[in-house]
């Protein structure tokens, strides 16, 4: 009667006669809300509370009884339960008790993301671009928005794709559920696919509790696999199947769990390149590549370098008590001839600077960095410039654009020690 009572109201409920068919589905599924009964013939449902939480710690329990009593109330609120409700209750009780339950859900996720912005201290970006190729990239994030196809962000280092990837979350049926990002160069393989698959305690040394993984946390959510091109070849078929399948298993444990989390990828390195060297699966690129967008380096969009400009300027204005009134015409005219290889991460970055440093109401060349306009004079293959002011242009983009000296020497394809030779000769 109680899953008949939920069913009508639109929720998809299992039910389940005994403790430990109740952790098997716990363990199989992702649930919001669990009813729980004190009595479970020989086992009691302050001991199954615990172990519900144990494998879905967002779990929200409401503990129902016949035998109510104020001691069993505090001992199942202290073990974890949301919510008490004595029998006999009518279905107007479970509405409530249900009601109740979701709006702290919602409170909660709320919550969080307002963490995450204060956390992240941002400025709200501006995607109105003249950028043709940027518009196109923007009207296309919308209209794949709503579905839940897979998305493939593309671009350099520093050119939003984490922003337009939370953006495309924000305009889809899934905002109000989890958002969350793995940085797939940061982690070791073994680190990478814990977090991201979850593990049991016990699997490994060191894995002294289970971990759900960012997989089952982000269940109805969305998932940003950042600069996916560096996945480890070892993990690509696990993820190929999750992608695929919506099923996967936690490091340590068989049990076959499923999760309907939408991947977004992003990448700055050619994937076509890595697939032909086998370094990416053929299938796993084919299965993130539903739907394309290519974000435009900053260098090609010089109009939205002064809208970019003027909102970080407010932006760290504000933060910095300064009133400003804006950047001078020299120094606008520098931001926009400036070639910009760290893209609006290396713009934050120097506006920031700018106004921490700037003493009057208005930002001037004074203020900014001085390779911007000594070193970099945007020179182009064919100027008649000498070879080595080619050689040491292209270093200093690659090195703004990358996170370690590491991946700056493999994209130049170089040694590390020749980087530094060459860092320490052009004075980089």
């Amino acid at each position: 009667m109680l899953s008949i009572c939920l069913e009508t109201e639109g929720y998809r409920v299992t039910a389940v006669s005994n403790f430990d068919d109740a952790l098997s589905e716990a363990s199989r599924k992702s649930f919001d809300v669990a009813f729980v009964d004190l009595r479970l013939g020989t086992a009691t449902g302050l001991d199954l509370i615990p172990a519900l939480l144990a494998t879905t710690p967002w779990l929200k329990i409401v503990v129902i009884t016949a035998y109510a009593s104020i001691e069993t109330a505090v001992e199942a609120m202290k073990r974890g339960a949301t919510d008490y409700l004595p029998k006999p209750f009518t279905p107007a009780q479970i509405k409530l008790a249900i009601h109740k339950v979701f709006d702290i859900l919602n409170l909660e996720q709320k919550v969080t993301a307002l963490r995450e912005d204060l956390g992240r201290s941002s400025f709200d970006v501006d995607f109105s671009s003249t950028s043709v190729a940027m518009t196109r990239a923007v009207n296309l994030a919308r209209q794949a928005a709503p579905s839940n196809a897979t998305i493939l962000i593309r671009g350099e280092s520093g050119t939003g794709k984490t922003v337009l990837a939370k953006a495309i979350h924000a305009w889809s049926q899934r905002a109000a559920m989890p958002f969350s990002v793995i940085s797939c160069p940061s982690l070791s393989p073994e680190l990478l696919e814990s977090e991201l698959f979850g593990h049991v305690k016990g699997a490994f040394t060191g894995a002294v509790r289970d971990n759900p993984g960012r997989i089952s946390m982000c269940n109805r959510g969305t998932l940003l696999l950042d600069e996916i091109g560096d996945l480890p070849l070892s993990l690509q078929p696990k993820l190929l199947r999750f992608v695929h399948e919506k099923e996967y298993e936690r490091i340590g444990d068989y049990t076959t769990r499923h999760a309907d989390v939408r991947i977004i990828a992003a990448t700055n390195i050619d994937l076509e390149k890595s697939v032909r060297e086998g370094r990416f699966r053929e299938d796993l690129y084919y299965r993130l590549n539903v739907i394309q967008l290519e974000i435009p380096p900053l260098r090609e969009r010089p109009d939205d370098i002064v809208s970019l400009a003027k909102g970080l300027l407010i932006f760290f204005g504000k933060n910095c008590h300064k009133t400003l009134l804006g950047f001078t015409d020299e120094a606008m005219s520098l931001l926009k001839s400036y070639p910009w290889p760290g893209n609006i991460r290396e713009l934050r970055n120097i506006v920031e600077r700018a106004v921490i440093l700037c003493e009057g109401n208005r930002i001037s060349v004074d203020h900014l960095p001085e390779n911007m306009h000594t070193t970099y004079t945007a020179i182009r293959i064919g100027d008649p410039v000498p070879l080595d002011k080619i050689e040491e242009e292209h270093i200093r983009r690659v090195l703004a654009s990358t996170r370690s000296l590491q991946e700056a020497a493999d994209l130049l394809g170089i040694d590390q020690a020749t980087l530094w030779r060459r860092r320490k000769q052009y004075g980089i």
